[in-house]
């Protein structure tokens, strides 16, 4: 480890939507608002929540090919639009943290980590939801979809954030409940705690990540397991 590395404090990104918070009600709640304007029955929630996890162009490609209905490009980018106009209204309508998020951000601080969010929603929505969460501050990040050139999966999004809150790349983690999130910290060469209650179409258990919890409790251990907060 180099002495510059070694400046820098270890450092915890989380994805957001399905990691540290129960968005799904609201996402699929505005993906139904465009299922019903364009003619088609709406998705129940359990049947959707599947549908979530590469962000809303993703989303909105899934929830349509659900009900039978491929988009041209043109139809896909003025939904997108639509969508991202109606759920900036209506971030926070049902959406909450997952139980024991802000003790388990409590206990890393103690052990000094910095912390960062690393997602594929739209980086504006992203620090507003995270503000009405009550958690905003806590990040010294929150990198979207857009905040540079290149998105999850590509390992450079996730990188990135870590370059921008400052943290330690040699002693992060990556938190994540989907494929995409297990991705792109692989990519990196980061190890990644997956947590069994987001947006997955498979078990995460089924994806590889190095460690998986299945409450925010377990979190805190989890982490200074595989990036160990003190130097040797």
């Amino acid at each position: 480890m180099s002495a510059a590395s070694t400046t820098r404090p270890p450092i915890a990104v989380f994805d957001l939507d399905g990691t540290l918070a129960e968005t799904a009600g609201d996402l699929i709640g505005t993906l139904n608002v465009l299922m019903r304007r364009e003619g088609l029955p709406e998705l129940p929630l359990s049947q959707a929540r599947g549908l979530i996890g590469a962000g809303a162009k993703a989303l909105i490609r899934r929830g349509f090919e659900a009900e039978g209905r491929a988009l041209s490009p043109e139809d896909h980018e003025r939904l997108f639009e639509a969508f991202i106009a109606h759920y900036g209204e209506h971030l926070a309508d049902t959406s909450h943290l997952f139980p024991g998020v802000v003790e388990a951000l409590d206990a890393l601080e103690a052990d000094g980590y910095r912390l960062a969010v690393c997602t594929n929603k739209y980086e504006g929505q992203s620090v507003e939801l995270l503000r009405l969460l009550g958690i905003g501050h806590r990040f010294a990040a929150i990198c979207g979809r857009d905040t540079f050139p290149q998105f999850k999966p590509d390992p450079r999004h996730l990188a990135g954030t870590i370059e921008r809150a400052g943290g330690d790349p040699a002693r992060a983690v990556m938190v994540g409940d989907s494929r995409t999130d297990i991705d792109t910290a692989k990519a990196a060469g980061i190890p990644v705690v997956a947590v069994t209650f987001g947006y997955t179409d498979r078990p995460v258990t089924e994806l590889g990540p190095d460690r998986v919890i299945e409450h925010f409790s377990e979190l805190p251990a989890a982490i200074r397991d595989l990036a160990p907060a003190k130097i040797a």
